[in-house]
């Protein structure tokens, strides 16, 4: 295989695991904030499976591309957030916690139907095999990746709004205002710091230590749970 039929592989064993694990995960959010009160998603018909109304041209094609070809060390992205009106909920705070876990929690269970489907893998005869079973663990990484980037606790990340819905409300009134700061403070993270410290000779690749470091723990985790290790 030469390299440019390597990458067109490699390529096309993301794309699938990519769209379902950022795609669902946002219709999540949708579809708990509804049954709680909040019709806003359906509405806007964001409550579904079609990737097309929830991709967002950065965040769900340039950037996890970029960091495809580039050999990433955390390979994530994201789509559009799914509208949620938190005035609308039964219980604002409370439900906010349940809104904002709905995502990382569907990327949990993306993950472990996965590991299950890898059995049929080697059923199937070995190209197709090898093909579907490459998509299956890049789909338990990415969903494991999109799990706990997300559930680290920033605004506007659901790990963020898990927070401000758990703190007292002066602290989650505080805490809140650093969302307007939330996307250059991870980019500064992804980029800037891993930068800084090549030139100082530091490893200051925070977002890998947080971030890849329990991926590979909890990926060895699901394999032998369900027995594919």
């Amino acid at each position: 295989m030469d390299g440019i039929s390597e990458i067109l592989y490699v390529a096309s064993t993301w794309v699938i695991p990519v769209l379902l694990a950022v795609t669902l995960h946002e219709a999540a959010h949708g579809y708990v904030a509804d049954k709680l009160g909040d019709p806003t998603a359906r509405l806007a018909g964001r409550i579904t499976a079609n990737p097309v109304r929830h991709v967002d041209p950065f965040g769900t094609v340039v950037l996890p591309g970029l960091l495809l070809v580039l050999s990433a060390p955390v390979l994530f992205g994201w789509a559009k957030p799914v509208p949620v009106d938190f005035r609308r909920l039964h219980r604002p705070r409370r439900d906010m916690v349940l809104v904002a876990g709905a995502g990382p929690g569907s990327n949990l269970l993306m993950a472990c139907i996965a590991a299950i489907l890898i059995h049929v893998a080697f059923l199937l005869p070995p190209d197709a095999g090898n093909w579907v079973g490459h998509n299956l663990l890049n789909a338990i990484r990415i969903n494991l990746v999109l799990m706990i980037f997300n559930l680290i606790p920033l605004p506007p990340l659901d790990g963020g709004r898990i927070a401000t819905g758990l703190l007292p409300y002066p602290l989650a009134v505080r805490f809140a205002r650093l969302e307007r700061f939330g996307l250059l403070i991870l980019i500064g993270a992804l980029f800037l710091l891993p930068l800084i410290g090549g030139q100082i000779g530091y490893d200051l690749n925070i977002l890998y230590w947080v971030v890849a470091t329990p991926v590979v723990y909890l990926e060895q985790v699901l394999l032998g749970l369900f027995g594919v290790i």
